[in-house]
């Protein structure tokens, strides 16, 4: 059986770090929307304090098109920062691939489903032939969520490795269940003795060769599998998104990942690639995000796949790929069945969004459109010195604040936030401070939106300059 990693959160430790859920909290207090202050006290009555809001004034849609959102007066805002919908809001062919579904059909995986098989073998296509060990003749595991899929890699690399200790990034988020929320520093109170983190700081450094942004990880990773192996966990995995959206977007220089996964690996632990972010077309240059990593020369190569929210634009269906042979030892040791991860309707959901990427091109999009909105936020950066740096792949971005001393700044951040939302742009917050922007529009993003973005942007930061 799965040895579980033993509950040691009161030994755990005290991380500076900002929660995810306060960097672009609702304040509860009266909004002057006699509607919205209704709904949000209904809410609290009803649903709890864990029912969390975002913005300081909430945001009530009452449907949506694309990139834009609709609230019930009439007013329509940008969204340049929900991963659910990938393809766009309301998006015709998912729609009618899920209501034509479930006008037949929808239950659980235990019954035969082609269609299922036939997603799995398009899915296992985009895997490069490129293999290690764990993920050679791969398959697909359903699940309904990103944080499943998460929790189920977990108990696979405490299997296979036979080790407790895990990896994460300094302020990463990787889900909610038990277990997954333990290797969540962004989310977790404090982070148990099994979990050690690493920083990403060196990489905010200007002008880092790819040798010197490696040699930075990899110190940091060292460090990290010496604390684990002095408590006595070992090292079961390294659990990573590789945009590293939480921890404030670090996507460059490409190939500083690949030597931290060969000492881990030497360490017997497994790599994770957490793909809720990245994956599915968002970088733009590869359909998964780790591969912006991987060289001829250094082959990046994961031995667990993981993916959820844009798998489905909107409709939960999530899942892991692995090779079959690990896959077929955690069946032997534990089982694993999930009532409602692959039913019909959420495969043709996913059906939907992977034919859409490829027919409608919404990788090349996010190559191109990402290149233009970049180029345009560096060009803002020459204008106000707030902004300190611009980093991001595809339609993945991150923009830190900085106050008059150039240190990065939390308030002005969600002054930004707040202020671009009461223009009808909708963006989010990361980082370990809570001071960076984080962009993350859906795939069909357009040159325009872009320029209506910029344009927001640039009055909102002119405005503050002059308060």
């Amino acid at each position: 059986m799965t040895r579980q990693p033993e509950n040691t959160s009161k030994a755990g430790k005290h991380r500076a770090v900002k929660k995810i859920l306060d960097q672009n909290a609702c304040d509860f207090s009266a909004s002057g929307n006699e509607h919205i202050d209704g709904l949000v006290q209904e809410r609290l009555h009803t649903m709890g304090p864990t029912s969390v809001l975002f913005y300081r004034k909430p945001l009530e849609f009452t449907h949506g098109d694309g990139a834009w959102l609709f609230d019930g007066d009439g007013n329509r805002f940008l969204d340049v920062y929900n991963n659910v919908a990938v393809l766009g809001h309301a998006h015709p062919a998912v729609q009618l691939a899920v209501s034509e579904q479930l006008k037949k059909l929808n239950t659980h995986s235990r019954y035969l489903n082609k269609a299922s098989h036939d997603y799995a073998q398009q899915l296992l296509s985009t895997v490069p032939d490129t293999r290690s060990d764990y993920l050679n003749d791969p398959r697909l595991l359903m699940t309904c969520t990103g944080s499943e899929a998460n929790d189920v890699a977990l108990r696979l690399a405490f299997l296979a490795s036979g080790a407790q200790g895990v990896i994460v990034s300094e302020a990463a988020y990787h889900g909610n269940t038990y277990l997954v929320n333990q290797v969540s520093p962004s989310s977790c109170k404090k982070v148990p003795d099994w979990v050690a983190t690493f920083s990403l700081d060196a990489l905010q450094q200007e002008d880092l060769t790819p040798e010197q942004a490696q040699a930075a990880i990899t110190l940091e990773i060292n460090r990290a599998i010496n604390t684990l192996s002095n408590h006595g966990y070992g090292v079961a995995a390294l659990l990573v998104d590789s945009i590293f959206s939480s921890d404030g977007v670090y996507s460059h220089p490409p190939g500083f990942l690949t030597t931290a996964v060969d000492i881990v690996r030497e360490a017997g632990g497994l790599f994770i690639a957490d793909e809720v972010q990245p994956g599915f077309a968002r970088t733009g240059e590869q359909f998964w995000g780790y591969l912006r990593h991987s060289t001829e020369q250094q082959p990046l190569v994961p031995d667990i796949i993981t993916f959820g929210k844009p798998m489905g634009n909107g409709y939960p269906v999530a899942g892991l790929i692995t090779g079959n042979a690990l896959l077929q030892t955690f069946a032997d040791e534990e089982g694993y069945f999930n009532t409602f991860a692959g039913t019909h309707a959420a495969i043709a959901a996913a059906q939907a969004v992977l034919s859409a990427i490829q027919t409608e091109h919404l990788q090349d999009n996010a190559r191109e459109t990402g290149a233009l909105f970049k180029r345009e936020l560096n060009a803002l950066m020459a204008e106000f010195t707030c902004i300190k740096a611009v980093r991001g792949a595809g339609l993945f971005i991150g923009v830190d604040l900085v106050n008059a001393a150039g240190n990065a700044d939390a308030q002005l951040t969600s002054q930004v936030i707040n202020a671009m939302r009461d223009l009808g742009i909708l963006i989010g917050a990361a980082g370990k401070s809570g001071s960076t922007l984080k962009i993350r529009p859906p795939l069909c993003f357009s040159a325009e939106n872009v320029a209506l973005f910029i344009s927001r942007l640039r009055a909102v930061l002119t405005s503050l300059n002059n308060d």
